[in-house]
């Protein structure tokens, strides 16, 4: 996911924006004032544990306000589930969330309460496909590699509808999570240099938090666009094959 970084700040260079790129830390605060787009990308149960106190305890508090005040952010995967309520790992234990989306993860093997012990019965609980998401008037695309399944409370508000893929759980048709500039998403790829509007988008919001309303120059996305066709047909395609024979992965 750090294509993603990469991704945001060649967008802007070309545009003459300066970019200020900073890395957190373990047991560094957020200043809600300092920065206006956060990212996180994801990790094992293991990385989510080490990193979930320090980020509910020292972090949390800075980044819910910057979020209030109108912050941009991308959270992928496990960085999506972190900041939900809580995320039920596949061990069955609770790590606490920040609460910003209001969702809610549970690992699916944690769902079945059994434990996998081969690479079969891990594979079955895991959603891996090519994602396919519509997003307003504009469609997402990317690929998904997760155990979690992620629900959203009755207010909360979804990043799109699933045209291909299992988005947040696989039942509801949904993916991602959207509260004011902070979006939420299990699209790996990296996701934002097949999608420069998502990228253009998240911009946008962290210009506007700083300056007011601006006006992105446009930028010539021939060849990103030409990758975001092919990868959508890629989705469809693969979505097609699996409903003519089930189990194809």
């Amino acid at each position: 996911d750090r294509g993603n970084i990469i991704c945001l700040t060649q967008r802007c260079r070309w545009r003459g924006i300066d970019v200020d790129v900073r890395e957190l830390n373990l047991g560094d605060p957020v200043d809600p004032d300092t920065a206006d787009l956060f990212l996180m990308g994801g990790g094992a149960d293991a990385h989510q544990r080490l990193i979930a106190d320090d980020l509910l305890v020292v972090k949390g508090e800075g980044l819910r306000g910057a979020v209030e005040d109108g912050a941009a952010a991308l959270m992928i995967c496990g960085g999506y589930q972190l900041w939900g309520h809580y995320y039920r790992t596949y061990s069955g234990d609770d790590l606490p969330g920040l609460g910003i989306f209001d969702a809610y993860t549970v690992h699916r093997a944690a769902q079945l309460g059994a434990r996998l012990d081969n690479i079969t019965q891990a594979g079955a609980v895991r959603a891996v496909n090519d994602l396919l998401v519509q997003w307003g008037e504009h469609t997402l695309v990317g690929f998904e590699n997760h155990g979690g399944r992620t629900y959203l409370n009755p207010d909360a508000q979804p990043l799109g509808k699933v045209l291909a893929g299992g988005g947040n759980n696989s039942e509801d048709g949904w993916e991602g999570c959207v509260y004011k500039n902070a979006i939420g998403t299990y699209l790996h790829g990296s996701v934002l240099p097949k999608n420069p509007h998502l990228a253009d988008h998240l911009i946008g919001a962290a210009l506007r938090r700083r300056f007011g309303e601006q006006t992105l120059e446009p930028l010539d996305d021939s060849l990103e666009m030409e990758a975001h066709r092919r990868a959508a047909r890629k989705a469809l395609s693969r979505r097609f094959v699996r409903h003519l024979v089930p189990g194809v992965r």
